[in-house]
């Protein structure tokens, strides 16, 4: 008998769709109750990374870009598009039956200055910017109508203290551009699914500003479908308590929940948010898990983990997608995030690509819960 040797990538492949032969999956578990999601980079969705990409169309019922459909990335100059690997994701999830979302139309970051600025470097006018939004999303959305299920149409336009962010296109045309945003996107696609999304929304200040936000767009005629909450965590923050009372304030408000960007990490943090312009100093203090994570704190961020996804299982009427940012340890962005070049174990699957053990319990929770 001839043994044929399996080496490199693809023996690493192979085994791991060996090992997941009779092993169900998340996505499996919680159909009927919500999508359960993943981002994505570009080298998963072409195959460069093959293992990943392998449990990326195994394991999960949805996916979203984790950059490639960001204002920067897919419209880096005011009259030139990049549609490559927006294109790409799209033909991946609709080749392997995953949802697709796009993420995100309308953000502070990852933005070109030509959006707001005129020839001169100073800003331009309302209508200037107004009629630049409009080009961009009517392009981006209408360019995908009817393949894409819903859209983060803006992203991040709250402080956590309620009060709207500073930002350019508040500067600009204040808060206004939220609106203008909504009607845009309705008009390049009347059937797709419209989002707000931020960070912090288990915050009191900041989850009431978007219910006030949510009424005052239904007041003006404006569809809005689903609140995202990123759900970055911390092993501390937010508290259980505070996560539930959000989701009890979006759901009295008449909208779904998506938790877009879910993570915990087992890190000690200088601060509670996402901020992506945030940065601070490495010190070994705040990375203390360079070798190993001690297995008395795995098994805390393993209940913390379980606590939570019971939590959107409790909300599952309201809860219509939960999505992690990222699929394994080694992806991840916390690992640059608040302090660039730690060592964070966040995700689901680890640094080798295997499952963590809360996965397991994860799933029999959901098949409980039936």
């Amino acid at each position: 008998m001839k043994i044929k040797i399996i080496s490199g990538v693809a023996a690493m492949v192979f085994l791991t769709s060996v090992q997941a032969m009779g092993q169900k999956t998340l996505g499996e578990v919680t159909k009927g109750k919500f999508l359960f999601g993943v981002a994505v980079n570009s080298r998963q969705v072409i195959g460069i990374s093959a293992i990943e990409t392998e449990l990326i169309t195994r394991e999960f019922s949805a996916i979203v870009g984790e950059n490639c459909m960001k204002p920067q990335p897919i419209h880096p100059e005011e009259n030139r598009f990049n549609w490559v690997d927006a294109d790409k994701l799209v033909a991946f999830g609709e080749k392997n039956k995953q949802v697709v979302t796009g993420h995100c139309l309308i953000w502070h970051s990852q933005v070109g200055r030509w959006m707001f600025e005129d020839a001169n470097g100073k800003d331009v006018s309302p209508e200037v910017l107004k009629e630049r939004m409009h080009q961009h999303i009517s392009a981006v959305v209408g360019r995908y109508k009817g393949r894409v299920k819903g859209w983060d149409v803006v992203n991040e336009a709250f402080e956590d203290n309620g009060t709207y962010r500073n930002s350019k296109y508040y500067q600009i045309l204040g808060k206004n551009f939220i609106k203008y945003a909504f009607q845009f996107a309705r008009e390049a696609d009347p059937d797709a699914e419209l989002y707000y999304n931020d960070y912090n929304v288990e915050t009191p200040a900041k989850c009431d500003a978007i219910v006030a936000l949510v009424k005052e767009l239904r007041g003006e005629g404006c569809r809005i479908d689903a609140v995202g909450s990123q759900a970055h965590m911390h092993m501390n923050t937010p508290t259980l308590d505070a996560t539930e009372a959000s989701l009890k304030k979006l759901k009295a408000a008449g909208v779904k929940v998506l938790i877009t960007e879910w993570d915990i990490s087992i890190l000690p943090s200088p601060f509670e948010g996402a901020e992506i312009s945030t940065n601070f100093s490495y010190s070994a203090k705040m990375d203390p898990y360079r070798d190993a994570v001690p297995d008395s704190v795995q098994q805390k961020w393993n209940k913390r983990m379980l606590d939570m996804f019971g939590l959107f299982l409790k909300y599952s009427d309201v809860v219509d997608r939960v999505t992690i940012w990222g699929l394994t340890d080694n992806t991840t962005w916390l690992n640059n995030f608040p302090i660039r070049g730690r060592k964070d174990y966040p995700m689901l699957f680890d640094r080798n690509n295997q499952r963590k053990s809360v996965m397991d319990e994860m799933i029999k929770l959901a098949e409980k819960d039936k």
